[in-house]
């Protein structure tokens, strides 16, 4: 359309606002459930929404105009609609916002202004089209192309634009045209029409009940308006007054109903009971309150019920979490309350409120069991209290210490729901801050975490109502309730009086009491009772005294004459208990008095004799109106001055006591007015006045505390850099009360003009704020990248509420020796106390406090208040009283913040390692608390009698140690009181020191590791100690007294008799300290410290040599230097060059037979280099065998997958895993050419080498990960590469080893113990082919693990933005449960992000379709963020899933166990570590990671086909960081562990008679790498030698005889566990036990414990029991919390846990036996974790039953051998002995059916003819389906012939026929519930069942050369000792017995076999081992006879 087609704009944007009005009436406004939203006295006309912009929706401005309230220029400022087809900045200032809706990144206005200026500027045309194209880009040429050609329309002012002082003008003009423009603005603003009148009444609210809408809420700028109507003023000759009448009491709007409780649900009727109804404003409220989740914003007067009202939100939290759902089923009224998912915070502004509140919920919820607690200052709760607590009523200051340790209450922060803040309008007193910061704190986290926290606030009638509601973030059309005075239940007459004369002089003083009484007896007269209000204790007393006084004079005493009161008489009766004699003086005067200061009985009567009217008249403190509903017809304050500790001085009233003592006015059975009157002086009458009738606005008191909150907030992790803390300042009520009224806060219209949301002032203030607190050292402000990082003191400063201005101070003034006194001067100067004030009129009681008896420290002369602040604090820890009121109150004050100071310098100097100061802090901080000095005696803290203690006192050196030797008598008479010696004798026993131990060892140069033991020297008694004490351990120099490690260690009543061991490592620097003070110091008990030196006397530091390998600048070999096509073409796949390290080492390893050693980072190409010595292998020696072991089951299944895919079937070789999950038979291992494993399981079959011919064919033994040698696993290692070379020394033919770690750093070593000459490589770190950058963070030290892990999360998330916002992250965590919490807490901080599903890397469909694969609920919720998890607890399916999704970068971020950095080659590009310890269940508690573990994570940093480069985050403990900087580069010196195992291995080595001398067992250890080691390092091994000593002749011999003793020793335990004999030559032989031991390899222990407890007719319990206390399930792994899941398993098992040793239920031995006992009753388990546990616990099972049946064969009990043989049964049928045994089979119930002819065992089953058969499978009532299963299971039941022949005097030959044949060719049995398949076996056992004996047993295996459709048969020939040769003329009879190993009381018996004699004559015995048992099965599993 045509420009030309109207005639201005103007006439067009008039039609279009009468159009749009006109569809506005057409529009009826949305009516609430049809009741009418406005009081019929609310006048709501249509036409107040046309201050709009277009928009179609009425919501639409609402939203819109909600900005300017209050602005003059509401509507004025909105912008006009755009004429079509007119060009102009309006057109493109829509055109650019359009562009920037459909493009990110710039916003409208910027593109406009950029626009703007080019169009503006004098460009060419050419040039601005390009120009513009590249800021417009192509999509939109045709925008670009009407710029262009209407450039001269757009850049003319427009008639809208001339009130827009367009700043691009501005800038193009020259000084002339500007003058000009200026002139011409001036008179166009002159001549202007006015225009239209507006409406200033300013929107109108559904919810806002007001009786007068007279636009005089407030001026524009939101100041103040006039008086209510009716107002008088009346001078008198002593005062003014002013008189503000009472409001009318509101009635019922028309069409309106109070709720009656009767109609509401059961959950309101029971919680309102013997309420009829809501109140009127209540009702109100109610169907917001109670029926929606809306934030709410309650103003009403005080007494309108506002508590009722929070009940309300209250009750719809809670039925939030009850079932049945309340709303659902409004009937029901019996409610089950989920308790643990809620809390519900109430912050009330006064402990006595609190108190109130608590009690008041606290009954009225009970009936619900909802637990109501109070945490305040005063009362504090346990962790476990807060636990079990669903509402928590609380103060500003203390929730916001809660919830400043972002850690340690998180389960409760993130637990709340509900948010009540009580009197809202404390913001604008000074503790409003405190309420901005909590209200931001909670609005952010309900963005970040997505959770509803509903805020309540509930206040006192505030006229700016609106931006208080805006602050809470309260929707104004629906949370908003603002209720006049006509709401109060009895309105109130406020009379404001005056008083002439100076304030603070005697008359104004006198004028003040005169008016008083005067006004007192008005009401007396008028027959009201009064309370009177003052504002100290002393004054109440004084009052009443002059009022009486005052009546004697005016001859009025008989107004106040109680005695005419009917209940007189009893009063006086009642006073007479009372201690109070004023009280009792005052009664008859009719005047009564109420302080804190009272006793509480005192003060209940007065309330009752004030309530029944006895007294006319109470004098009273305010604490009266805040802590007790107690209302009066008319109540006086007298006097405004109150006295402020805090402050130091009088201060004024504030407003919040003087609306609260006004609500106590008026009694709404008696009265219907209430009167309130206040008597100041003449200057305060205003400020009261406007304060009290909602006159002033209340203003945000935020930014004087600004410094302080932003620190909180940084130091919670909530704030990390500027732009953050900018919106975090947006959520204050500073911004709102800043927009609104910015000339207030000195920000002038032309800033809020150009910036409305202020960014640039709140960033002002921010960097203000920022720079202060980094000059204070508080934070580190980053000026360039506006980042803000917390240091320790800012942290410290906010988790003790210190101020900024007191840690300036602290950094001046703490230095490293300070004594007390500074100490004391400090903490004096804090600015805490700057308001303390020194007052004359003090002067002479603290010069009395200043002597030496109450002050022992020196303090300055003078009386300025810091002086003051040090004697008081100096007279409260000594106890002194003070009789001065004030002074008393200024002590408290001081008392309460000087713990608390205290306690911060005390973290201050730990933080600064000040050992010295950190002492006399910790003793200081304790004198305060207890009220004692550190020179008392530590018996104080007793209660003792004072005579014993000042004797004690009186004596010099009685210390605790020294009474502690003393006996109870002796300590009688020293303090001359022989009672007392015992009573003190006991509390010396309770009193709480804990000695220590220490060992020491070196790990290098520079690091020393310390293990600290700690033992309690005490007797617990629960009244003393709690449940808990706590200590600080901290080590420092001796000499400088620096501390090197500091840790808080918590010694728990319930773990009081465990080992408590520490374990942390220190620097060790030059020059040495002679020795290191370890000190124990109690948190709470002074005395109570413990030091224990270490001395460095025999400290012998080992030379940390690391040779490292440079890598070499080589042409990279091509794969062709192979010369072996097949070979060429397996590598050419996958690159044609081998890497410059591969190529470096080729010739040593495909053409040399020299051992190797290769240490080098991981990712680096290793697994090649190891494949180029097989090859030498299978090229040099063919036939021969390799084995490859690596440490972990994960990197053997990863190499076993790895090599089958890609070389072992290109080149035709056989290659077979054997690891625990994997066994095959030993001719599968002699047909493989490579054998991957182990280190346990090569072990376990390189003991039998000599036996084992495959083992002697080994050429090449590859060892990866060989630095493991460290780890617990380490000696197995050392054993098998010892062996190897000692085979090969013995077999003659060499076997190479080739070891491969990362970079260790003493690798010389490791490759001498390899027996490497030229083929040692150790290369650095830095030979990686994608270069790492490694950033180590430190954090606080949090007490406990959950809180620490998650103060990491928000860092993870930032490094992950900062590092990898793209590329994959791989996050590793401690525990599965992390991964979860982890993944949760990531998944939040991308909710606050522009696009929460930044991670997903893939389709919508492609995502539903995988979600719906998956099993876990976490899991689920985790991907559908991209993120994935990846722990053992998963299901298979899960986690190759995540694999799958992950390694095809199909989901950015994987949050894993550290299994996954073993097991799984899944590299990313930034790796986080998320925490550096794990929790291990066998000391309960937390322990650092193996350093190789952290080592492997890093190692999986870095994609080398996708990146440049890897990171590697590792975010760790502060006191550990150091450690992790110096052994991550220099890599770990590996110390070997064989001492402490030693004893097995020797075992084995002495069963396989490699040793059979003590000397060979010490030529033995010469092998091994433990050897060298102890020579290197002797103090590692606690083997103490002077340094000067080190490396001499007689440090080798010291070495030797420490060697000697370590074998005697391992060899007397082996003994003594009857594993072996020894001889007094030193000859050794073993046992038939150390045959047992070494071939089931198991422990010698729990053999010893076998023969310890096995004997005759053992139970099946007691079977089970022997079992499960096996050594080998020691390290069966009990997780947190595990203990109650063991509980709960323990009740529903047949055996109970309890009967097991009394062991606790965390022991891992009790784990073990309670799966087995689920595994046998098919219980299902509860969680993953013990189904991977349960696998393993079978697995070993196996293996020591079978030993225990041998162990039991030897001592010849055939009742226990055939229980433990059961056992066997059972365990692998998955049944109980008791159960019937074909239960076995499918669809078999497990008690035996009643009808006859059902078969009772399975021999009886597989002997039934066809037609018993199918009557049996009738008789179970199968269904077709089952029949078939049965069938199937049924015939692998054998039916066996057994004969027995060739008997002679010392054996019998047994065959076995099976007469069925076998269903596979292994010979498997039917076990389907065994997580491994088993073969079927026998023990043959012969036995003489008569005498409960076992001659001898044998296992008995099918042949294995058996055809599977012929009888499959074995033999076993028996050979057994006769009777002592001559004495066996009697012929013997024995019976001949098979048991299956495997089926249920499947046993065929020979009965009675006859031996014949022996014809007497010399016997030579067979030359078996150990005569009486023949040879011993065979393999472990059973197979074959003898290999």
């Amino acid at each position: 359309m045509a420009p030309a087609a109207l005639d201005s704009a103007e006439a067009r944007w008039q039609t279009q606002l009468a159009n749009m009005r006109a569809a506005l009436a057409d529009l009826k406004l949305p009516q609430n459930n049809g009741d009418t939203l406005y009081d019929s006295d609310v006048a709501f006309e249509e036409e107040d929404f046309t201050s709009g912009n277009s928009g179609d929706d009425v919501w639409d401005f609402i939203s819109d105009s909600e900005e300017d309230v209050y602005s003059s220029d509401s509507n004025g400022d909105h912008d006009p609609p755009i004429p079509n087809g007119s060009y102009g900045p309006q057109w493109l200032r829509s055109k650019c916002l359009l562009l920037s809706s459909r493009k990110q990144g710039l916003r409208g206005e910027d593109l406009q202004e950029q626009i703007m200026a080019l169009l503006a500027s004098d460009s060419v045309e050419e040039e601005l089209q390009s120009t513009l194209t590249d800021i417009i880009g192509f999509d939109d040429l045709d925008f670009v192309t009407d710029l262009i050609s209407h450039r001269r329309e757009i850049t003319a002012p427009s008639p809208f634009a001339a009130n827009q002082d367009d700043s691009i003008f501005g800038k193009l003009q020259t000084k002339r045209q500007r003058e000009e423009t200026l002139r011409q603005r001036d008179y166009e603003h002159k001549n202007a029409t006015l225009g239209p009148s507006l409406n200033r009444d300013g929107p109108q609210y559904p919810h806002v009940y007001k009786a007068h809408s007279a636009g005089n809420l407030l001026d524009h700028r939101g100041q103040k308006y006039g008086l209510p109507a009716g107002s008088e003023r009346k001078e008198h000759a002593r005062y003014e007054e002013y008189i503000i009448p009472a409001a009318k009491v509101g009635t019922l709007g028309a069409g309106r109903q109070l709720v009656k409780i009767s109609e509401m649900d059961g959950l309101c009727r029971k919680t309102f009971k013997g309420y009829k109804t809501l109140n009127r404003m209540q009702s109100l409220v109610y169907p917001v309150a109670y029926q929606s989740s809306e934030n709410m914003l309650i103003c009403a007067p005080t007494g309108a019920g506002k508590t009722d009202a929070a009940m309300l939100t209250v009750l719809h939290a809670i039925g939030q979490n009850t079932s049945p759902n309340p709303a659902e089923q409004p009937e029901a009224s019996d409610f089950v309350v989920n308790t643990e998912d809620f809390k519900i915070v109430y912050i009330a502004p006064m402990k006595a409120l609190a108190a109130e509140i608590t009690q008041k919920l606290g009954s009225r919820l009970a009936w619900l069991g909802v637990q109501v607690r109070e945490l305040t200052g005063d009362m504090h709760l346990t962790k476990k209290e807060i636990v079990q607590t669903q509402i928590i009523v609380t103060t500003p200051e203390k929730w916001d210490v809660v919830t400043r340790k972002g850690t340690g209450d998180t389960e409760l922060v993130q637990k709340v729901r509900l948010l009540i803040i009580d009197e809202v309008h404390m913001l604008h007193d000074d503790r409003g801050s405190v309420l901005e910061s909590l209200v931001a704190r909670t609005e952010r986290q309900v963005e970040s975490t997505q959770s509803l926290i509903r805020i309540v606030g509930l206040s006192a009638t505030l006229p700016n109502y609106v931006d208080v509601a805006d602050f809470l973030k309260v929707n104004r059309h629906a949370g908003l309730f603002y209720f006049d005075a006509s709401f109060r239940p009895v309105p109130l007459e406020q009379h404001f009086i005056g008083v002439k004369g100076k304030a603070g002089t005697k008359t104004s003083r006198d004028n003040i009491d005169t008016t008083a009484f005067e006004k007192v007896r008005e009401m007396l007269e008028q027959d009201h009772q009064v309370m009177v209000f003052v504002h100290s204790r002393k004054d109440t007393q004084n009052t009443a005294k002059m009022l009486y006084e005052k009546a004697i004079e005016q001859v009025c005493v008989d107004l106040f004459d109680p005695t005419s009161h009917p209940m007189y008489e009893a009063a006086i009766k009642d006073l007479k208990q009372s201690k109070g004699k004023e009280l009792r003086e005052l009664l008859p005067k009719g005047i009564g008095i109420h302080h804190a200061g009272m006793a509480r009985s005192d003060r209940n009567l007065m309330e009752k004799l004030f309530g029944n009217g006895v007294l006319k008249v109470l004098c009273c403190t305010a604490t009266l109106a805040w802590g007790v509903n107690l209302p009066a017809a008319a109540v006086v304050i007298k006097g405004t001055q109150v006295y402020s500790a805090q402050e130091g001085k009088f201060i004024d009233l504030g407003i919040l006591d003087v609306l609260q003592i006004f609500g106590r006015a008026g009694r709404p059975q008696f009265e219907d007015t209430g009167i309130g009157m206040i008597c100041t002086t003449h200057d305060k009458v205003q400020h009261y006045l406007t304060a009290v009738t909602a006159q002033v606005p209340i203003e945000s008191k935020f930014s004087k505390h600004l410094v302080d909150n932003l620190n909180a907030e940084i130091g919670l992790g909530t704030v990390t850099s500027v732009p953050e803390a900018v919106t975090w300042l947006g959520y204050s009520y500073l911004f709102v009360r800043m927009q609104r009224n910015p000339l207030t806060y000195g920000i002038d219209w032309a800033e809020i003009r150009d910036d409305p949301t202020l960014v640039q002032r709140r960033r002002l203030l921010i960097i203000q704020a920022a720079r202060t607190l980094q000059q204070n050292q508080m934070i580190i402000f980053n000026e360039t990248t506006e980042e803000l990082r917390s240091k320790d003191i800012g942290r410290i400063a906010s988790q003790y509420y210190i101020l900024h201005t007191s840690i300036e101070i602290f950094n001046t003034m703490m230095r490293p020796q300070a004594t007390e006194a500074d100490v004391l001067k400090m903490i004096a100067m804090s600015g805490e106390f700057d308001n303390v004030q020194s007052r004359d009129t003090e002067s002479k009681e603290l010069s009395k406090l200043r002597d030496e008896q109450f002050s022992p420290c020196e303090v300055e002369k003078g009386e300025s208040s810091q002086t003051k602040t040090n004697i008081l604090l100096q007279s409260y820890i000594s106890r002194a009283y003070i009789e001065d009121f004030a002074l008393a109150n200024d002590s408290n004050y001081i008392a309460q913040q000087s713990a608390r100071i205290c306690r911060a310098l005390f973290m201050i100097a730990l933080n600064r390692r000040w050992g010295h100061q950190c002492l006399v802090l910790l003793s200081m901080c304790k004198s305060i608390e207890k009220r004692l000095w550190a020179f008392q005696h530590p018996l104080q803290q007793f209660d003792l009698p004072k005579p014993v203690l000042n004797q004690l006192e009186s004596k010099d050196s009685v210390t605790i140690e020294t009474l502690r030797d003393m006996e109870p008598a002796e300590i009688g008479s020293l303090v001359h009181n022989f009672a007392a010696g015992k009573n003190i004798s006991k509390i010396l026993d309770n009193f709480p020191t804990i000695s220590i131990d220490s060992e020491i060892a070196p790990l290098n140069r520079d690091v020393l590791r310390i293990k600290l033991y700690l033992t309690p020297d005490f007797r617990w008694n629960d009244r003393h100690h709690g449940t808990s004490e706590s200590y600080w351990i901290w080590v420092e120099n001796s000499e400088t007294s620096e501390i090197y490690h500091h840790e808080f260690f918590i010694l728990n009543r319930r773990k009081l008799y465990d080992d408590h061991e520490l374990n942390f490592t220190i620097p060790l620097s030059d020059p040495l300290p002679t020795q290191i003070y370890v000190r124990a110091v109690s948190d709470r008990w002074l005395g109570a410290e413990t030091v224990h030196p270490i001395s460095f006397q025999h400290l012998i530091r080992p030379d940390t040599e690391s040779v490292y390998t440079d890598l070499l600048n080589l042409q990279p070999l091509p794969v062709t230097a192979l010369k072996n096509p097949g070979l060429e073409e397996i590598y050419g796949q996958r690159f044609q060059f081998f890497n410059p390290m591969q190529t470096q080492l080729f010739h040593c390893l495909y053409h040399s037979p020299a051992n190797v050693f290769l240490g080098s980072p991981t990712g680096s190409g290793k697994t090649i280099a190891c494949e180029l010595a097989m090859w030498w292998a299978f090229r040099e020696k063919p036939g021969s065998k390799v084995v490859y072991i690596a440490p972990m089951k994960a990197l053997v299944r990863e190499r076993v997958k790895d090599w089958s895919a890609r070389i072992t079937r290109q080149m035709g070789l056989k290659l077979v895993e054997l690891t625990g999950d994997n066994t095959p038979d030993t001719r599968t291992i002699r047909d493989a050419d490579i054998i991957v494993t182990t280190p346990e399981k090569w072990d376990g079959i390189s003991r039998g080498w000599q036996s084992r011919g495959y083992v002697k064919q080994v050429s090449l033994v590859i060892i990866d990960e060989i630095h493991l040698l460290g780890g617990d696993r380490g000696p197995i290692l050392e054993i098998i590469v010892s062996r190897m070379n000692y085979i090969a020394a013995q077999s003659k033919n060499s076997v190479r080893l080739m070891g491969m770690s990362t970079a260790c750093a003493n690798a010389m070593d490791l490759g001498n113990w390899l027996g490497v000459k030229e083929g040692f490589f150790n290369f650095r770190h830095s030979v990686r082919p994608v270069p790492l950058e490694t950033f180590i963070d430190g954090f606080p030290e949090v007490r406990g693990f959950c809180p620490l892990m998650q103060s990491m999360n928000r860092p993870t998330f930032l490094a992950i933005k900062t590092h990898s916002p793209d590329k994959p992250v791989i996050v590793f965590v401690a525990s599965r449960r992390q991964t979860r919490l982890t993944a949760k807490d990531l998944i939040n901080f991308c909710g606050m992000e522009d696009n929460p599903r930044r991670f997903v890397k893939m389709s919508e469909d492609d995502l539903q379709l995988n979600l719906s694969r998956v099993k876990d609920d976490a899991l689920k919720e985790a991907l559908s963020f991209g993120i994935g998890l990846h722990h053992a607890g998963l299901v298979e399916s899960d986690r190759s899933l995540s694999e799958e999704l992950f390694a095809n970068n199909k989901i950015q971020i994987l949050v894993a166990t550290s299994t996954l950095a073993w097991g799984v080659n899944l590299p990313a590009h930034l790796v986080v570590v998320k925490g550096t310890q794990y929790f291990d269940a066998k000391i309960e508690g937390y322990k650092d990671m193996d350093l190789t573990d952290v080592l492997q994570m890093m190692g999986r940093a870095g994609r080398p086909q996708f990146d440049t480069s890897g990171i590697a985050r590792i975010f760790t403990q502060d006191s550990k960081k150091a450690f992790y900087k110096h052994f991550l580069h220099t890599g770990f010196p590996v110390e070997s562990s064989l001492h402490n195992v030693l004893d097995n291995h020797l075992g084995a080595e002495v069963s396989a008679e490699t040793i059979t001398t003590k000397q060979d067992a010490l030529d033995y250890l010469t092998w091994t790498f433990f050897f060298r080691r102890l020579h290197k390092n002797p103090s590692y091994y606690g083997l103490e030698i002077s340094a000067e000593e080190h490396n001499t002749i007689a440090a080798q011999q010291m070495a030797n005889d420490y060697m000697i003793e370590m074998v005697d020793k391992s060899l007397g335990e082996l003994a003594e566990s009857q594993c072996l004999t020894m001889y007094p030559n030193g000859d050794v032989d073993s046992t038939a036990l150390g045959k047992i031991m070494s071939y089931y390899y198991l422990s010698h222990k729990t053999i010893r414990h076998l023969v310890k407890h096995a004997t005759r007719d053992a139970s099946f319990a007691d079977a089970l029991f022997w079992m499960s206390s096996a050594i080998e399930y020691d390290e069966l792994p009990v997780r947190h919390n595990e203990d109650l899941i063991n509980a709960e398993l323990s009740k529903n098992l047949p055996i109970p846990a309890s009967s097991f040793d009394g062991l606790p239920m965390w022991d891992p031995h009790v784990k073990a036996f309670l799966l087995l006992q689920a595994h046998m009753s098919r219980i299902d388990l509860p969680i993953t974790d013990y189904v991977g546990d349960q696998t393993s616990v079978l697995d070993q099972a196996i293996r020591i039953i079978q030993a225990s049946i041998d162990v039991i064969t030897e001592m010849g009990f055939l009742s226990s051998c055939m229980q433990m043989i059961t056992l066997l049964q059972c365990i692998k049928s998955a049944r109980w002995p008791t159960d019937y045994p074909l239960s076995i089979l499918p669809g078999v119930p497990t008690t035996q059916p009643e009808e006859a002819g059902v078969p009772s065992s399975l021999q009886a089953l597989a002997d039934q003819s066809e037609n018993e058969y199918q009557s049996t499978i009738r008789a179970f009532g199968l269904s077709s389906a089952q029949t078939q299963k049965f069938n199937k299971a049924a015939t692998y039941l054998p039916i066996l012939k057994i004969d027995v022949k060739d008997i002679t005097p010392f054996s019998l030959t047994i065959t076995i026929e099976r007469q069925n044949p076998l269903l596979d060719k292994e010979g498997k049995m039917y076990a389907p519930r065994f997580p491994k398949s088993q073969t079927e076996g026998y023990f043959a056992i012969l036995c003489n069942e008569g005498k409960d004996e076992i001659i001898a047993i044998k296992r008995v295996s099918w042949n294995s050369n058996t055809n599977m459709r012929g009888k499959p048969s074995a033999r076993a020939s028996m050979k057994f000792a006769s009777d002592e040769p001559g004495r066996a003329e009697q012929g013997r009879k024995f019976d001949v017995w098979i048991v299956s190993d495997g089926y249920l009381g499947l046993i065929h018996k020979i009965q009675g076999v006859e031996i014949p004699d022996v014809v007497p004559e010399v016997v030579t015995l067979p030359a078996e081992y150990d005569g009486k048992k023949a040879e011993k099965g065979a393999a472990k599993n059973g197979q074959g006879s003898r290999v």
